[in-house]
């Protein structure tokens, strides 16, 4: 397992759509080193998820996960996932307004995603899920998703005055986001 560099907005591989892995190479020592250097550098980077297309990989692979994380201390539990070729489907019109940061991104800002989503995709031994997401979780997987087909969070920031570095945010915005986040991740559920 390798950390690999994470490449930041402005690198045009991140704007690449990343190709569906043939299910045949799933196994292959190509695609299992790859998914083993995602998941050190997310947990390196302390990061909710990690595309491949952010270390420069342009195979539809995340990697999401969340424990006792100190970026994201509000976030429900994710067990760590393997995500390949992922599909989501929003479930309805519920949405849900979520400051978001990014490892690709040194900044944050609020964007709208829907709170209940049904995810498609295959784990790193090729069994195929399909699964209902929510809330926060929910945002998770949308959010890595888009990687997938090069959108960054930014690009859905409707209101730009929501934008804030991180240090900017915790002095400023995140007491108000978590205890509003808190309420609706206690409504959902997740």
């Amino acid at each position: 397992m390798t950390v690999r560099p994470i490449l930041t907005i402005g690198h045009p591989e991140l704007r690449i759509v990343a190709e569906p892995v043939d299910p045949s190479i799933i196994a292959g020592p190509e695609v299992q080193a790859l998914i083993d250097d995602l998941i050190e550098t997310m947990r390196d980077a302390n990061g909710a998820g990690l595309a491949a297309t952010q270390i420069g990989a342009h195979l539809r692979i995340a990697v999401m996960e969340v424990g006792d994380n100190p970026r994201y201390p509000y976030k429900p539990r994710i067990p760590l996932t393997i995500a390949i070729n992922p599909i989501i489907e929003p479930l309805d019109d519920e949405m849900v307004e979520i400051n978001e940061g990014c490892l690709s991104v040194p900044m944050r800002g609020n964007v709208q995603r829907h709170v209940n989503v049904r995810v498609r995709y295959h784990d790193r031994a090729g069994v195929e899920h399909v699964e209902i997401k929510r809330g926060l979780t929910a945002g998770t997987w949308q959010h890595e998703c888009d990687h997938l087909d090069g959108v960054l969070f930014i690009d859905r920031v409707e209101d730009p005055t929501t934008l804030a570095t991180w240090e900017e945010f915790n002095e400023h915005h995140r007491a108000a986001f978590v205890e509003r986040i808190t309420a609706f991740v206690e409504r959902v559920g997740s």
